[in-house]
C-alpha cells in the first residue's frame, strides 16, 4: 500500500542515453519499493495476534523515524516540515488512516496474494471519483477498463462472498469486504494528494501523513494492545522501517521517470505476493484469484497507458497552438 505521491523532476536533456538512463534508475527503484512494500505486508501479517491498531502505530511510527532521518542527512527536514495546509494534512492523514487500518485488518482474514490483487481497485476507483467528483472528462476507453477491472474484483472475490457461496467462512467475507473499504479510501486520499502536491512538497505529504497516522492508532490503546513478543516485536518495527524505505524508493523513482513509465510496475506485486505467499505462509493461489488478478492488472495497465497517450496527446495540440501563434 503505497502512501506517496510523484515527485518528479525534470530529466536532463544533454546526453541522448540520460532519459533512457533516467527511465531505466526510476523503473528499478519502483520494482524496488514494490519488493519492500510487499516486504512489509508479510512481516505484518506474520505478527499474529497484534491487534490492527497496534500493526499501525509500528508502521506508522518507524516509518516515520525512517523518513525524518532520511531527510535530515539529505538537509531538507525542515523544509520538509513546512506547510501551507494542515487542515489538508489532517483530513489526508484520517482518511489515509482508516484505509491502512482496513488494509491490515484484511492481511489478517485473507491470503496475501488476494489481499494484495484487491488493493488494484484502488487506481480503477481513482477514475471513478475523477469523473464523479472532480467532472473530469472520462471517455468510453477508459469506462471500459474500469468496468472490465472490476468485473475482474468480482472474480477474485467471488469465492469469499458467502452471499453466494456456501460454507464459506465469513471471516474471507469480511477480509473481502475491508479490503475494498482499504482501496476506496485509499482513492479518496489519492485524490486528496493530487490537489495538496499543488502547493505542498512530497516529502512534506509524507511526513505528516505517517506523523498523523502514528498519533491516530494510539487512539485504539483503550481496545486492547498486546505486547509482543520478541520475535513480534522484530517483525513489527522492521515492517515500520520497510515501510519507510519503501515510500523513499517509490518517492526517489518518481524523480528520475515520469509516473505513467513506472506506474504499470507497480503490478509486480501480483506475482511476487503469490511467490511470498506460497513460501511462507501457504497460500495457494486459486484459479479465481489468477484470473481475476490479470483483468485488473490488464485494466489498470490500460488506464495508464490512456492517460499517457491523452497527455502526450495534448502536449502536442498546445506545441502545435503554440507554433500557429
Amino acid at each position: 500500500m503505497t502512501d506517496d505521491p510523484s515527485s518528479r523532476e525534470p530529466v536532463s536533456s544533454a546526453p541522448s542515453s540520460a532519459p533512457r538512463d533516467a527511465a531505466l534508475t526510476g523503473i528499478a527503484l519502483k520494482v524496488a519499493s514494490v519488493c519492500v512494500f510487499l516486504g512489509m505486508s508479510a512481516m505484518l501479517k506474520a505478527a499474529q495476534g497484534v491487534p490492527t491498531g497496534e500493526l499501525v502505530f509500528f508502521r506508522s511510527f518507524f516509518g516515520f523515524l525512517t523518513v525524518v532521518v532520511f531527510l535530515a542527512l539529505r538537509g531538507e527536514l525542515s523544509a520538509g516540515v513546512r506547510t501551507q495546509s494542515i487542515v489538508g494534512h489532517a483530513t489526508r492523514g484520517i482518511v489515509g488512516t482508516v484505509s491502512m487500518m482496513l488494509f491490515f485488518f484484511a492481511l489478517s482474514r485473507l491470503p496475501l496474494p488476494e489481499a494484495v490483487t484487491l488493493g488494484y481497485a484502488m487506481p480503477l476507483l481513482i477514475v471513478v471519483f475523477s469523473a464523479v467528483f472532480l467532472r473530469e472528462v472520462v471517455r468510453l476507453y477508459r469506462w471500459t477498463a474500469v468496468a472490465a477491472g472490476f468485473a475482474g474484483v468480482v472474480i477474485i472475490a467471488w469465492p469469499s462472498l458467502t452471499l453466494f457461496s456456501s460454507g464459506v467462512s465469513s471471516a474471507a467475507a469480511i477480509g473481502v469486504a475491508a479490503s475494498l473499504g482499504a482501496a476506496t479510501l485509499g482513492a479518496v486520499a489519492q485524490l486528496l494528494v493530487g490537489r495538496m502536491v499543488e502547493t505542498e512538497r512530497p516529502a512534506t505529504v509524507v511526513f505528516y501523513f505517517l506523523a498523523t497516522a502514528s498519533a491516530l492508532s494510539l487512539l485504539t490503546v483503550p481496545f486492547g494492545w498486546v505486547t509482543p513478543t520478541p520475535l513480534q516485536a522484530g517483525y513489527l518495527v522492521g515492517a515500520g522501517i520497510a515501510g519507510g524505505i519503501a515510500q523513499i524508493l517509490l518517492a526517489e523513482s518518481y524523480r528520475h521517470a515520469e509516473m505513467s513509465v513506472v506506474a504499470p510496475f507497480e503490478y509486480s506485486s501480483l506475482v511476487l505476493s503469490v511467490l511470498v505467499g506460497f513460501v511462507f505462509f501457504g497460500d495457494v493461489p486459486t484459479l479465481f484469484m489468477l484470473v481475476g488478478g490479470l483483468i485488473v492488472v490488464a485494466s489498470g495497465i490500460f488506464i495508464i497507458y490512456r492517460e499517457r497517450r491523452l497527455g502526450i496527446d495534448v502536449a502536442k495540440a498546445k506545441a502545435r497552438a503554440a507554433t500557429t501563434l
